[in-house]
């Protein structure tokens, strides 16, 4: 039934719009942050929305029975990575603070969907080996831009454990590389064709 729905054309455009709406709120939310980054990191500056982005591109080809293996595989990593990190800081924010803003919630409930909406379109990539590595190379380099030349999103209260979170994100990243790479290792399947 899932393999179905996930397959189904009307569904993929409407993941797609959602997607590509989340995109753009994303980056709309990172306005203040962009504004005062300096130009050399601003590539690296909103995780999310680029990690949707991925996804949202991996969509509009898969829609048309098209597959572009380093689009989906920096969408699978980067999406569940980032998905995952920003629950546990919107979490986290609710613990050092005793509270959360609607917004907040919104973020934990849109970037958990996230998360596992990358996993869920494992079968269907056609990811190797080589693919995972250039994905791994930009998820680890960012963490780096991040947490060394602190460029890591803005979250308040949590400004003060950074260093901390720098060390959570980096094994989150190792977590989202080798199960990006457990859930598509070397298949040998034909193309898909919607």
């Amino acid at each position: 039934m899932l393999k179905y729905l996930l397959l189904d054309k009307r569904f993929l455009i409407l993941l797609f719009i959602v997607n590509l709406a989340g995109t753009i709120y994303g980056f709309y939310w990172y306005k203040y942050q962009l504004a005062m980054t300096p130009n050399i990191f601003l590539l690296f500056v909103p995780d999310s929305p680029t990690a949707s982005l991925f996804f949202t591109i991996f969509l509009l080809f898969f829609i048309f029975g098209r597959n572009t293996p380093y689009i989906e595989a920096l969408g699978m990593i980067t999406l569940f990575k980032y998905g995952v990190w920003a629950v546990v800081m919107n979490v986290l924010t609710l613990i050092v603070d005793g509270s959360l803003s609607p917004a907040g919630y919104m973020l934990i409930a849109s970037h958990g969907a996230m998360a596992i909406q990358g996993l869920l379109y494992a079968p269907y990539y056609k990811i190797k080996t080589r693919h995972i590595v250039v994905a791994a190379i930009w998820t680890l380099h960012n963490d780096v831009i991040d947490y060394v030349f602190g460029m890591m999103p803005m979250y308040g209260s949590l400004n003060n454990f950074m260093d901390k979170i720098g060390y959570f994100t980096f094994w989150l990243s190792i977590l989202s590389i080798s199960i990006a790479y457990w859930l598509t290792k070397e298949k040998s399947t034909k193309p898909l064709r919607l």
